[in-house]
């Protein structure tokens, strides 16, 4: 799976990802981002490979990242890093589990992954729950950056109910499939539980004189629509 910033540092795509990061820090200037939430209005986007990348961006330049994977019910961030998901987020909050027993160190020196765990029976619960925002407080005061990869918004509740614990949320869409309407229904979603939404990422746009796919974005402050091409 795709972690262009590491496999292929001075592609478009790598830049992208790296303009990306500059946006989101310029974002916080006036309220602070520490815990951001990366979502789509339905599968298949590129949601986990948006977020994976923008992790390694950003502990890149030194920072401490905590990659969260909670998406309970199609976890896909273990894969991006070759890691194990026997034990994770699910089992830090049913079970009372301390932080670094879940805790994954990477390759990538700053960032570490706390991936999903299993399946619980009701991941909607287990997000909303006093202990998910507790752990996210926590998790807040020990790194600088905290990037959460949730399901997407118009096929559950979760990431609407996870808007409610983090600083800002990015939304992905992919011009290939997106339909305009889901991805209106997702934005008029997340805007109903009064998320802030920092940005539109617009994942897979096929340039005009080649056909290779890279990300291009939509993100701006108030949700102003600003254009980024290579």
């Amino acid at each position: 799976m795709g972690l262009f910033i590491m496999t292929d540092p001075k592609s478009i795509v790598s830049e992208a990802f790296r303009v990306l990061r500059t946006n989101l820090h310029f974002s916080g200037i006036d309220r602070p981002l520490r815990k951001v939430m990366i979502t789509s209005s339905i599968p298949g986007e590129g949601k986990s490979t948006i977020v994976s990348n923008l992790a390694v961006c950003i502990a890149n330049t030194g920072s401490k990242v905590l990659l969260v994977d909670a998406d309970l019910r199609r976890p896909q961030i273990y894969k991006f890093f070759l890691l194990e998901n026997y034990k994770g987020l699910s089992n830090l909050l049913a079970e009372d589990l301390p932080l670094d027993t879940v805790v994954n160190t990477t390759k990538v020196e700053n960032l570490h992954v706390i991936t999903s765990g299993p399946v619980p029976p009701n991941p909607a619960e287990v997000l909303g729950s006093a202990k998910m925002k507790k752990f996210l407080d926590e998790v807040a005061s020990v790194y600088d950056m905290v990037l959460i990869d949730a399901p997407p918004v118009n096929s559950v509740a979760d990431a609407s109910i996870l808007s409610a614990l983090v600083d800002g949320v990015i939304l992905v869409v992919e011009e290939s499939s997106t339909e305009r309407e889901a991805a209106i229904a997702a934005k008029q979603q997340l805007e109903k539980v009064n998320a802030r939404i920092l940005g539109v990422v617009l994942n897979k746009v096929k340039q005009k004189d080649g056909g290779y796919y890279y990300y291009y974005y939509y993100y701006g402050e108030d949700n102003k629509r600003v254009k980024k091409r290579k």
